[in-house]
């Protein structure tokens, strides 16, 4: 099979990557290809909206919390499953430790630029050299957004010299809705999927381009190790049942994660706290993964059985691990961006409050008993409780003290979203009775 692989990059953020793969994403598989499409770096609405266009799940990519060789075997997979592989990258080219530049060099992924031309001609050629230069990486082309007409594609065209221009797009009358977080997420947009199309029918393809790109070479790694132990013991899950809450205001989930736990011989079941669902009784654990629940304080407040259902779970010692969003609906009350303040399940002590302000950003690794669970925080509001932090994240690259990890009998909360493939030793601890 051949497969086109590019890293869609671009000098900062806002520039347009995700409106320029989604687009991209939408033509290929109109025109009958298969496209997979991945996000670098830590996201979780990304990629929701490129699952959209292209049809698939959309994976993270990263050096560092992905690590190298799982990141080489989730491009080798979709590399025997797909025409075109698209891998949107994060803030700026070169910008982070590691960086969309340093995934590109690793697996020989060339770059597709995204160039805002809104404001510019010949400078786009200027832009686009350097950023190929810094590094240096292997450009594949360019694509312009916000282009005015065709003559000021040719400008930016003939400016770029030895650069092809793969495509174009025009000022876009509606674009992708944005919030604190990021994207809205999909369900949210009405006409999502017509706006998908519109966005491909305005982009502008050079397909014989496309289809002169290099094919994409990427090696499976070895294979990994089997999640049971080698003399055939079960799995370290075998028999648990994991609650994981699943609705708009807890959709926070890497699709690795859930692979991760089934893969430990867990089994998955859902309940939705905003349709007032308890925690299902035959549960053995419960996960609550992060989300908007800052946009749903009257329906979480209203609803007193999920909120006595793991008051319950709690009491009866099942592991309840509770990431962000997760977290904030355990609290005590939650004050959302409006000043209102809601009653939540109350497990930990405290209030949440919601600010303008950006309050934890990054990656960063979670110390455990089995080593460091990696993962990442990105987050708007605040806890103020007098429990004491049972640990601390460390950032990366810096190693300074990151989130707090909260720890009151079986609950283990903090604002730190784990990546579970990083250790699944650690994560079948965090759902195990004994260990929590």
């Amino acid at each position: 099979m051949v497969t086109r692989a590019v890293l869609i990059a671009a000098a900062a953020s806002g520039q347009g990557k995700t409106t320029v793969t989604a687009a991209l994403a939408r033509k290929l598989v109109r025109a009958g290809r298969r496209v997979r499409v991945f996000k670098c770096g830590p996201d979780f609405i990304d990629p929701m909206v490129l699952a959209r266009a292209c049809g698939a799940p959309v994976e993270s990519l990263d050096l560092w919390m992905v690590g190298a060789e799982r990141c080489r075997a989730l491009l080798a997979e979709a590399a025997q499953q797909a025409d075109a592989i698209l891998v949107e990258g994060v803030m700026g080219l070169y910008d982070g430790t590691p960086s969309a530049a340093d995934l590109s060099r690793e697996f020989g992924l060339p770059v597709l630029a995204v160039i805002d031309a809104g404001a510019m001609a010949q400078t786009a050629g200027a832009l686009v050299h350097g950023l190929r230069a810094y590094g240096p990486v292997d450009m594949a082309g360019v694509v312009a957004n916000r282009i005015a007409s065709p003559g000021h594609a040719a400008m930016v065209a003939a400016s770029l010299r030895d650069i092809p221009l793969l495509g174009t797009l025009p000022k876009q009358a509606a674009a992708l809705p944005e919030r604190h977080l990021g994207l809205v997420l999909p369900d949210e947009v009405e006409g999502l999927d017509d706006l998908l199309d519109t966005l491909a029918d305005q982009l502008t393809l050079d397909l014989a381009a496309w289809d002169a790109l290099p094919e994409a070479h990427i090696a499976a790694p070895a294979a990994a190790a089997p999640a049971c132990n080698a003399d055939g013991a079960a799995l370290p899950l075998a028999g648990a049942r994991i609650a994981i809450a699943r609705d708009a205001a807890f959709m926070f989930l890497y699709p690795s994660n859930l692979a991760t736990l089934q893969a430990l011989g867990a089994q998955l079941a859902y309940f939705s706290p905003l349709a007032d669902q308890p925690v299902p009784g035959d549960a053995t654990a419960v996960y609550l993964p992060g989300g908007y629940p800052e946009l749903h304080g009257a329906a979480l407040a209203a609803g007193q059985r999920w909120q006595a259902s793991l008051r319950t779970a709690h009491a009866d010692g099942l592991p309840i691990v509770a990431e962000c969003g997760g977290m904030m609906a355990l609290a005590a009350t939650l004050q959302d961006k409006e000043g209102q303040e809601w009653p939540m399940a109350g497990l930990l002590p405290g209030k949440v409050t919601m600010q303008a302000r950006l309050a934890g950003l990054g990656a960063q690794a979670m110390p455990t008993a089995h080593g460091p669970l990696r993962g990442h925080t990105f987050h708007y509001s605040r806890l103020e409780t007098a429990q004491p932090a049972a640990a601390t994240t460390q950032k990366n690259p810096s190693g300074a003290a990151g989130e707090a990890v909260y720890r009151l009998g079986s609950l283990q909360a903090s604002y730190f979203h784990g990546y579970f493939p990083s250790n699944p030793a650690a994560v079948a601890a965090m759902f195990t009775r004994s260990a929590a």
